[in-house]
């Protein structure tokens, strides 16, 4: 139906033993039920170990980046791989993104499914079932723009094939990937790779040839130099396209980069590029600032080399439970890898909340490994049984992966919504 919000069903799904660290007296209400009741997560009955996203530091961190990207001339797909989460989708479309970047099929289907428009897929796509499924979405859909990579001639002629054999009658559009350096992930390894696929492209009819792209990201032993010396070939792959005709009968070129970690190294060589024959779409599409966090992402920000342009914030705190002191100097918290990041830094403890209701920093606790359901902590300070934890996270893409729906929270702990993930 149009005009039908596309995120009405999700109000609607009801709450059960699927999703945890909820009340159980909740079940069996809706979402848009139980949020209504605007319980508080300390005192509501929610159980531990359970993730809170702050409200006030998500929108902090929405806003952020839609006025850094305006600033610097950039359109915006944030990669929604970060959260799968379509009601954060949208709400970063309503902040200005052009669209959402995703990474394999089963996330262009969830997007889909809950009304995106806009796809860049930063992923080559070769699956004859899920090209025949994007061809009848682009074919039924007159609106719908889908963009992915290609870096082979080999997977050039695999597109094309199923494609074919779908019966598309709408092109592909397909970005040539430049790999960013031997030993870095996918993309041609040279130039003259791309060149290659950029003429399979041309022969193959199911295809179109879009523009470049790739993932600074991968650039070996990264520093400022490196990452901005292949930026500058993306953008030289980009002009020389254009002066030999590649782009003839577009409407725009599609130039993208973009990871988490070296974004203002994108906006500035994107910067840098001369004018070309067509408007050129500068797709920025760095995703683990929608929530930030307490590690890795705090530590390499572009935001801690241009500290003018502003600073995210940390939205996620896994609050978790005193449920044991052995020994003196040990204790262990009820949250371990089933509920926390850890691929890349332990979660850091910063606040300690008492039975009646006070805080304290968590000064001297220390995490010092994770357990399937526990993390062991190490202390200094006192840390009484039944005591509530909480904890920051490191690696936004392994956080959101853990927990189904996510208790949206502001500061005095007051739940203002449920954000509904899909990994």
């Amino acid at each position: 139906m149009a005009g039908a919000d596309p995120l009405a069903s999700l109000s609607e799904e009801r709450i059960d033993h699927r999703f945890k660290g909820l009340p159980p007296d909740a079940a069996g209400s809706t979402v848009a039920a139980l949020t209504a009741e605007g319980r508080n997560l300390f005192t509501g009955g929610f159980t531990t170990p359970v993730l809170a996203l702050s409200a006030e530091r998500l929108e902090h961190n929405l806003g952020l980046m839609r006025t850094y990207t305006e600033r610097h001339g950039l359109a915006f797909a944030p990669h929604g791989k970060t959260s799968m989460a379509p009601q954060l989708f949208h709400r970063q479309l309503a902040h200005g993104a052009w669209g959402i970047t995703l990474a394999v099929p089963h996330q262009v289907r969830v997007a889909r499914a809950f009304g995106v428009q806009r796809i860049f897929l930063a992923n080559e796509l070769v699956d004859p079932a899920a090209l025949r499924w994007i061809s009848q979405e682009l074919d039924t859909d007159p609106d719908f723009r889908f963009v992915c990579y290609a870096d082979s001639t080999e997977g050039v002629a695999q597109m094309d094939a199923a494609l074919k054999e779908a019966g598309a009658t709408r092109p592909v559009d397909v970005v040539a990937e430049l790999a960013a350096g031997e030993g870095a992930r996918t993309g041609a390894r040279t130039e003259a790779e791309c060149e290659a696929v950029a003429d399979a492209v041309a022969d193959a009819s199911t295809l179109r040839l879009a523009g470049v792209a790739g993932y600074e990201g991968e650039v070996p032993g990264a520093s400022p130099e490196t990452v901005t010396a292949w930026l500058r070939r993306l953008t030289a792959l980009a002009v020389d396209f254009d002066a030999a005709g590649r782009f003839d009968g577009l409407t725009e070129i599609v130039l993208s980069a973009g990871g988490s970690a070296w974004f203002d190294a994108v906006a500035d060589v994107f910067a840098e590029l001369p004018p070309l024959t067509l408007p050129v779409l500068k797709l920025l599409r760095s995703g683990a600032y929608v929530s930030h966090d307490d590690g890795a992402y705090r530590e390499k920000t572009p935001f801690n080399r241009v500290p003018e342009e502003g600073a995210l914030q940390a939205a996620f705190t896994l609050w978790a439970q005193v449920v044991s002191r052995p020994a003196p100097g040990q204790a262990f918290l009820n949250a371990g890898k089933r509920d926390a990041a850890f691929d890349l830094h332990l979660p850091q403890p910063h606040t300690v909340r008492a039975g009646d209701g006070t805080t304290r920093a968590a000064d001297g606790i220390t995490v010092t490994a994770l357990s399937d359901q526990h993390a062991w902590v190490r202390t200094e300070a006192p840390l009484e049984v039944g005591e509530w934890v909480g904890l920051g996270l490191s690696h936004p893409c392994t956080i959101f992966d853990k927990w189904q729906l996510i208790p949206e929270t502001t500061a005095d702990g007051t739940v203002t919504g449920y954000v509904r993930t899909f990994f």
